[in-house]
């Protein structure tokens, strides 16, 4: 840190010392977690994980083709690229015994005669050892996996259980990138599997550099109820790549009319995943709300 770059130093009542400075960016780091597409490989056998427990889910599957799914509205914007009635109105995408379809929070296996897909009257597929909700299944013999609940790993790899937290805000983090840069889409409903919007989030940026020194561990303080440590630690200094996003909770009818108008805006992304891990994304985002200081806690009516 160089003192000439240091300006605008004030104090604010309640906060303390503000401060803008120039930093250098560290040293790029490798990814604590995995993205789907570096996990799934054609034609290289892979083990599935619950991500809750490590429990083993699916063992030395090998996939002849992995394959990006369109958007799950895609079906109703047919009409607008076809000029004949819809060709496609009888078809559904259905993975075959050596398919993976990747979709914008999930992925699709067929499930075939495979015994590690539990009998359940309501069509979960649960973790036989945690009880987790890992996905759903579909007609066709389909399975359907969110990406926040399993692991997948080379089955010649190793494996160790990633932080519950920082797997879900890295899972999430990636979506909202990865949907942002391909179709300029930044506002998100985030949706439970019982149909309801938990958060409405608007992505800024997802370039941002956060720096907390070790003598002033707030964060690590408010992330501990989740039994894990919120950010790794490099050097001197913690820093730690973020995406920084505003966002309105909508639980018990908070925001409905704003929920409202996002679900019928078509420039509102929606983004599916089990109620439970709405539930806790939203924890996590408040937590993190409550460890900036509390004049960069909110952006018009939204939280940061």
């Amino acid at each position: 840190l160089a003192p000439s770059s240091c300006r605008g130093l004030r104090r604010v009542p309640g906060d303390g010392l503000h401060l803008r400075m120039r930093l250098g960016r560290p040293p790029p780091t490798a990814d604590l977690v995995f993205t789907l597409r570096e996990s799934l490989k054609p034609q290289k056998n892979c083990v599935f994980y619950c991500q809750s427990c490590g429990d083993i889910i699916v063992k030395d599957r090998k996939f002849l083709r992995v394959l990006p799914l369109p958007s799950e509205n895609w079906s109703a914007l047919v009409e607008e690229w076809c000029c004949h009635p819809n060709p496609f109105a009888r078809s559904t995408l259905h993975p075959q015994h050596d398919d993976c379809f990747l979709g914008d929070t999930f992925f699709l296996l067929n499930s075939g005669n495979e015994s590690h897909v539990p009998e359940s009257p309501i069509n979960s597929v649960i973790c036989k050892r945690c009880k987790t909700t890992l996905g759903e299944t579909l007609p066709s013999d389909t399975i359907k996996y969110y990406v926040t609940e399993v692991i997948i790993r080379p089955s010649e790899g190793s494996f160790s259980i990633t932080p519950r937290s920082q797997f879900v805000q890295s899972m999430v983090a990636q979506c909202l990138v990865e949907l942002s840069s391909a179709k300029s889409t930044f506002r998100f409903a985030i949706t439970g599997d019982d149909g309801k919007i938990y958060i409405l989030v608007w992505l800024l940026n997802s370039d941002t550099l956060l720096v907390e020194s070790l003598g002033s561990s707030s964060s690590h303080g408010l992330f501990t109820q989740f039994g894990d440590i919120f950010i790794p630690s490099s050097g001197p200094a913690g820093t730690w790549n973020a995406v920084k996003v505003l966002y309105q909770p909508c639980i018990k009818s908070r925001n409905k009319d704003l929920a409202d108008a996002w679900e019928n805006d078509i420039g509102v992304h929606p983004l599916k995943f089990p109620s439970e891990t709405c539930l806790e994304l939203l924890l996590i985002l408040g937590l993190s709300t409550t460890s900036l200081p509390p004049s960069l806690r909110c952006m018009n009516s939204f939280q940061v």
